[in-house]
C-alpha cells in the first residue's frame, strides 16, 4: 500500500538510500547519511512538498517525494521528483506505482513542471520516466566526481498542468 510518510519511517527510509549513497552513482552524496541528518531531510521535505512511502506487510520497500528543485523564487513552480525502491525489490512494479501517485499529489498543488534528475546511464529509471510522459530535456556531462569517476545527469520534464 501507499500511504503518506510518518517520523517513524526515518530509519527505514534512511537504510533504502544509504545502500545507494554507498553502492551505486544514483545519488552524488558520498558518505551515509546519519539519522539526524535524515530526519531533519524529511521534515524539511514533508512541509512543502508530498511526501509516500510503499509498505508491504509492514516493511517499507521504497518511497518517493518531491522537493525544491533550486533556492531562487523564479523556481517556485517547479519540483524534483525522487523515488527509491529497496535495492532488493525491483522489478515489482514498486517504483511506478509510487511515481504515478506522486505525480498525482504534485497535480494537486500549484506546481507547473516536474524534473527527475537522472546519473546516467540508468537505462531502467530513463524507460520509467518515459513511460510516465517524461521527456529529456538536459544531458550534463561530467558533471559529478563519484567512484574516482565524473558522472553524466541527464535531467526529464513533465509538465503537470
Amino acid at each position: 500500500m501507499i500511504r503518506l510518510v510518518e517520523v517513524n519511517d526515518a530509519e527505514a527510509l534512511l537504510d533504502i538510500y544509504n545502500y545507494y549513497v554507498l553502492y551505486t552513482t544514483a545519488t552524488f552524496d558520498i558518505e551515509a547519511l546519519s539519522i539526524e541528518t535524515f530526519k531533519n531531510k524529511l521534515n524539511r521535505i514533508n512541509k512543502d512538498y508530498p511526501f509516500i512511502v510503499f509498505e508491504e506487510d509492514n516493511e517499507i520497500l521504497g518511497y518517493a517525494y518531491g522537493s525544491r528543485f533550486r533556492p531562487k523564487p523564479a523556481y517556485n513552480y517547479v519540483a524534483e521528483s525522487t523515488v527509491y525502491v529497496k535495492h532488493n525489490a525491483h522489478g515489482k512494479g514498486i517504483g511506478s506505482k509510487l511515481y504515478v501517485e506522486l505525480i498525482r499529489l504534485l497535480k494537486k498543488t500549484d506546481l507547473h513542471t516536474v524534473l527527475g534528475v537522472l546519473t546516467i546511464p540508468n537505462d531502467a529509471s530513463i524507460r520509467l520516466h518515459e513511460k510516465l510522459g517524461f521527456e529529456q530535456v538536459a544531458n550534463l556531462k561530467e558533471v559529478g566526481m563519484k567512484f574516482g569517476k565524473w558522472q553524466n545527469v541527464g535531467i526529464w520534464q513533465l509538465k503537470l498542468h
